[in-house]
């Protein structure tokens, strides 16, 4: 009778395990599309056998556990291609935003500057003529507003920048204290000899979607749980407790600091990975460097061209005597510390009559040697 009992129940047990593993597939179909999900196994184990005497009778299987199928090593290249695409996501906008600030057209900076070099080359064909003149005062001051138009399109760039990651911050902290939370849930139900599948799922797309935005690093430490820190090395996530992220404000640009043990320290921006870091790189790298060049520009044209006009000749319509040593320009190398040159572009004629169109201190009406030297300035830019 005990054999028969035993076979029933290897029976049941067989219908009971399949069962479970059917539910297990079904779940597995439910959730082909679910973002992080990680495809679930049933580990089947044989019930230890039964003692008849000479020989064991075994009593049928059962579920031992449910899986994920899980590969580290796949997961840790998402984890690095994650850090990448992050990178070059940071830096798209903005990139795109400079591309069309310096995009060739026909009222960019690089068409105003020819503009103000063809309206010299237009005065040499007529040197005394007034509207050839107060065309090239035109141009100038055109110019100058351009370059002011594109400094302040970089300023408007890097604002956006800055608040694109102060937008971040919150979202950031709140993915940071998901995982510490989720390393204590994890931590308390697989003490117990649970399995955690969910929560590990949950745990590993908030670590992708934190590689992408700040490039981190992880490792799972001697109680398994995820530590996660910045490539700088700096923790955000140990073992239960989540270290926030701040922002501080450092003259006009932004900067990011973090809270540890109570200790606020600052994070140089070079310790960051992914969007931050390409975020980063545009804003104190790229734009910086678009900046000192233009400001460079501006003080090499305004120089040359003073350089020029200040020895040329022109009638001072006060005496009607042949004068030199005016500026065209203000001079941009007199400006205060820290003043963007590109932004004080200032034409120093009062009027037309001023403009040293000759070469001869005679200051001849023909005489037009001192514009075709600044008309042939345009050549080096």
């Amino acid at each position: 009778m005990s054999g028969l009992l035993t076979a029933l129940n290897a029976g049941k047990t067989s219908l009971m395990t399949n069962q479970k593993s059917i539910e297990i597939v079904g779940n597995n179909i439910a959730n082909v599309n679910t973002e992080g999900y990680s495809r679930q196994r049933a580990e089947l184990m044989q019930i230890p056998a039964v003692n008849f005497g000479d020989f064991f009778v075994g009593q049928g299987v059962t579920v031992s556990d449910v899986n994920r199928e899980h590969d580290v090593f796949i997961s840790r290249q998402l984890q690095e291609k994650s850090i990448t695409y992050g990178e070059e996501s940071g830096k798209s906008t903005p990139l795109n935003e400079l591309e069309r600030i310096f995009n060739v057209s026909d009222d960019n900076l690089a068409a105003s500057i020819n503009d103000f070099f063809d309206a010299w080359q237009q005065l040499t064909t007529n040197p005394s003529g007034q509207v050839e003149r107060d065309m090239v005062l035109q141009r100038g001051r055109l110019m100058g507003d351009a370059f002011a138009d594109t400094y302040n399109e970089l300023e408007t760039v890097r604002n956006n920048i800055n608040n694109n990651i102060v937008s971040k911050i919150d979202n950031l902290n709140e993915q940071v204290s998901e995982v510490a939370k989720l390393n204590d849930r994890i931590y308390q139900i697989e003490i117990n000899g649970q399995s955690a599948n969910s929560a590990r799922d949950q745990r590993d797309l908030i670590l992708e979607n934190l590689s992408k935005s700040l490039g981190v690093q992880s490792y799972t430490d001697n109680r398994g749980m995820l530590a996660v820190q910045l490539p700088g090395g700096t923790p955000l996530v140990q073992g239960n407790q989540a270290m926030p992220l701040s922002i501080v404000t450092n003259g006009t640009d932004v900067n990011l600091q973090i809270t540890i043990g109570g200790n606020v320290k600052d994070i140089d921006p070079r310790e960051l990975g992914g969007e931050m870091k390409g975020m980063f790189d545009v804003r104190d790298d790229f734009i910086a460097g678009l900046r000192g060049k233009l400001d460079t520009l501006a003080v090499e044209i305004t120089k040359a061209v003073n350089d020029v006009h200040t020895n040329g000749w022109y009638t001072d319509p006060a005496t009607g005597n042949p004068a030199t040593g005016q500026l065209f320009f203000d001079d941009l190398t007199a400006l205060p510390p820290g003043t963007p040159p590109s932004r004080h572009i200032k034409v120093a004629l009062p009027d037309g009559r001023y403009l040293a169109a000759a070469g001869g201190n005679t200051a001849a009406p023909g005489d037009n040697e001192t514009a075709l030297a600044i008309a042939s300035l345009e050549t080096p830019y």
